[in-house]
């Protein structure tokens, strides 16, 4: 049996049809039907159901897409295997990263690697949390980077960072010129919050509720860039991670204010797929990333 077959298969479950997963593969729809009744013959089962206008994998259907996966996987990344052994830094990573850790923890590090390893091709996808997680267990990417990690089935967690969560407002506000402040102190406030599925939006939000603290919801956007944007222009107020907001901080355009009782904080960690080859590389971009942690401290 050739690896072609396990691909094909692949692409006439996901696709639902014979002509589009022989297009796939540019060979005939008759090919594909040959391959699968081959496959069928050789294990005595019936793979998918077919009908005129059904199309449905049956359960021994699904266990063999499902295996079919892991050997594509493993095939695919045979070339890693082969690296490790050879103790070759050389090829690409793929990372798939949340937005504000892309843009503001990780280019620092990613300079270090590359200019360490000029011969390896980082290659960098910015998603929402749900997304790398799925982008890492399917194999699409090499590694993900993710606020508030949480354990997830053939996943591992590794800590990366730890980002001070803080308050931020327009330098004119009321609350600007404080050096910390306690977080019933934002009762009332207009608040500029990040999208109800986010991680950090649901952690601000517990604690809120835990203190009970009452906010007045003016706007929700998905990334880190906007609500500063917006408090900027809004005169609101935010929360958010102390490392993301350095540069306006700087420049004066904002001001960020330390929460005390509690001091909130967001954990970063890097998301890898189990029981995957690690190149030399992948390995040593892990070790990067985990030399560079950070403890909580303050301003």
């Amino acid at each position: 049996m050739q690896i072609e077959t396990f691909r094909i298969f692949c692409d006439l479950a996901e696709t639902g049809s014979f002509s589009k997963a022989a297009a796939l593969s540019d060979i005939t729809q008759s090919a594909v039907s040959q391959q699968l009744r081959a496959l069928e013959l050789r294990f005595k089962v019936t793979l998918i159901e077919r009908g005129r206008r059904h199309f449905s994998l049956t359960p021994e259907g699904q266990a063999f897409l499902e295996a079919s996966k892991e050997i594509l996987d493993v095939y695919n990344h045979l070339g890693d295997r082969l690296q490790e052994l050879q103790n070759v830094f050389a090829g690409d990573i793929k990372i798939a990263v949340i937005y504000s850790v892309g843009l503001h923890e990780l280019p620092p590090i990613l300079k270090e690697f590359r200019l360490r390893y000029p011969q390896v091709e980082v290659l960098v996808e910015y998603r929402r949390s749900s997304q790398v997680y799925g982008e890492v267990l399917s194999g699409d990417v090499d590694l993900g980077l993710v606020s508030f990690p949480s354990p997830r089935r053939g996943l591992i967690i590794e800590p990366f960072m730890q980002d001070r969560l803080v308050l931020i407002c327009h330098p004119d506000h009321s609350l600007a010129k404080r050096k910390a402040i306690r977080l019933r102190e934002l009762e009332g406030e207009k608040f500029i919050s990040f999208e109800p599925d986010a991680p950090t939006r649901k952690v601000i939000d517990r604690h809120l509720r835990e203190h009970g603290v009452s906010v007045n919801q003016a706007m929700e956007f998905d990334n880190i860039e906007t609500v500063k944007r917006a408090v900027e222009i809004e005169h609101g107020v935010s929360i958010v991670p102390l490392k993301t907001v350095q540069q306006e901080v700087e420049n004066g355009s904002l001001a960020a204010v330390q929460i005390e009782k509690p001091e909130l904080w967001r954990p970063l960690g890097i998301v890898l797929k189990r029981n995957r080859a690690r190149s030399p590389a992948h390995k040593e971009l892990i070790a990067l990333l985990q030399k560079n942690q950070t403890t909580p401290g303050g301003l």
